[in-house]
């Protein structure tokens, strides 16, 4: 393994499960600091709405239980998608902006993270969720703040964490870039 830090991972996991690690650990970690940071903002969001999606209890342990779940399931898509091509030959590519160049696939898996994190808080809950709620009638989950800046800030948090995570578990530079990963 090369010592340089902006191509290898930290801890290298290779293989065809590699990357399934590396994104079940990123998701649960950005699921756990995403949590945090909604428990400090609002903690009914967490002990209430979000077991209220599924007609569950409004508990804390199942708030996080199923918050953690959807981070893990989210840090799966994650994977998934940055380690197929075309996204992994775009993470990898020689670029001729000087900017681009320094940034080696470390920071671009975090950049990654960031914008999925940010087409996650787009998509789920401000198109999503009021489809769902209205479908199951959950009256609970009626009073999430979809759009509230902490539902974006802590969806992008997320977002950072699972890249973070994943560029430092997952190596991906002898990975080829076809969809037989």
């Amino acid at each position: 393994m090369s010592s340089d830090s902006n191509t290898v991972a930290a801890f290298g996991l290779r293989g065809s499960t590699g990357w399934i690690v590396g994104s079940v650990l990123g998701g649960a970690l950005g699921a756990i600091a995403f949590g945090i940071l909604m428990w400090l903002l609002d903690p009914e969001i967490l002990a209430g709405a979000i077991p209220a999606i599924y007609g569950l209890e409004p508990t804390t342990a199942v708030g996080w239980a199923v918050h953690i779940a959807h981070g893990i399931v989210l840090g799966v898509a994650f994977g998934m998608l940055v380690t197929r091509d075309p996204i992994l030959g775009v993470l990898r590519t020689d670029v001729a902006t000087d900017v681009l160049a320094r940034a080696g696939v470390v920071a671009r898996l975090i950049g990654a993270g960031f914008v999925f994190g940010l087409a996650v808080w787009a998509i789920l809950p401000l198109l999503v969720l009021p489809v769902w709620v209205n479908a199951v009638g959950g009256s609970g989950a009626a009073a999430f703040p979809t759009a509230a800046a902490g539902s974006l800030l802590g969806h992008l948090l997320f977002g950072v964490v699972l890249g973070v995570v994943f560029a430092a578990t997952v190596d991906l530079r002898d990975r080829p870039t076809d969809a037989t990963l």
